[in-house]
């Protein structure tokens, strides 16, 4: 495994910053060392060792490393809904609601917004992708849909996926108006979504158990959400009504402990990135942004 760092432009910041990775020893031994991938192979992406992880995390007593989590990774706590005092264990403070001055969500017609707090990689044409992450790996998107028609639909679309690691906010949004299907579910295992696992093999992201949302939208067409497991990560909880219109922003889930991702799906030629996601999406660097803030805009309204 390469041992080079984690990099991410920071729109906030302006400045290209390392990722402080929870877990990173654990994580660079597990898929980079040949006993540390038999070890995944065997335990560590199976839905038992991540629902047993689970359950430890909502036991009271992992009440006591809440606050020192929130101090290592230097978290805001005057954004949350609850105090820190008034979480029931760790999976109830990793789900947390935040206040909704906490996250505005743009307003601007024709704007798409970010579904999740994280880190960004965007992609303007799937078909002229140089690489995820390194040079070469592209999506498999009849593996990812396990639909071909679906594949061929945004074979030539735009694509943004949305890590989040476990210092995030774990609530993910919808980015566009609209009409949303079922969620359908895809079985799979549950390997690591962070760059240091993503690095060796892209494949683990349409390997792993996932859920894929249809948004039908008036002003971008159809809109596919993949919300997927990963390590730890024993439940994607689905929080939105069916067949219900709802408006971009609003709630769509939550996923319980670990780091996770989502992706989001747009047909050829409906929305245009913004130029920092192009700019860096071209390096295969991500670019850290919040829930509601502009991922891109629509190309005519």
């Amino acid at each position: 495994m390469s041992a080079a760092p984690i990099e991410f432009f920071n729109r906030y910041t302006q400045q290209i910053e390392t990722e402080a990775i929870y877990g990173e020893p654990y994580l660079r031994w597990a898929y980079g060392n040949p006993f540390g991938r038999l070890t995944v192979e065997l335990l560590v992406k199976r839905s038992a060792f991540s629902h047993w992880y689970g359950w430890r995390m909502n036991q009271p007593q992992t009440k006591d490393r809440i606050l020192p989590f929130l101090k290592t990774f230097d978290l805001d706590a005057e954004e949350f809904e609850k105090s820190p005092e008034d979480f029931l264990h760790f999976n109830d403070f990793f789900a947390r609601k935040l206040k909704p001055s906490a996250r505005p969500v743009d307003a601007s017609p024709g704007s798409v917004t970010f579904p999740a707090d994280g880190r960004h990689l965007g992609f303007q044409s799937l078909s002229q992708i140089a690489g995820v992450f390194v040079k070469g790996q592209r999506f498999n998107l009849a593996a990812l849909f396990q639909d071909q028609e679906l594949a061929a639909r945004y074979k030539e679309g735009t694509a943004v996926l949305s890590r989040l690691c476990p210092t995030d906010y774990h609530r993910f949004h919808f980015s566009v108006d609209g009409v949303p299907s079922p969620a359908t579910r895809r079985a799979g295992s549950l390997y690591s979504v962070s760059p240091l696992a993503l690095r060796q093999t892209l494949a683990y992201l349409w390997q792993n158990k996932r859920e894929i949302t249809q948004i039908d939208s008036p002003s971008f067409g159809l809109v596919t959400t993949v919300e997927f497991g990963a390590t730890n990560v024993g439940s994607i909880h689905q929080t939105y009504q069916t067949g219900k219109r709802v408006a971009k922003g609003d709630e769509k889930g939550f996923f319980s402990f670990g780091g996770s991702a989502t992706m989001t799906f747009f047909e050829p030629e409906r929305i245009a990135l913004t130029p920092d996601l192009i700019e860096h999406g071209k390096a295969q660097r991500e670019v850290y942004a919040r829930m509601g803030d502009i991922m891109g805009n629509a190309t005519s309204l």
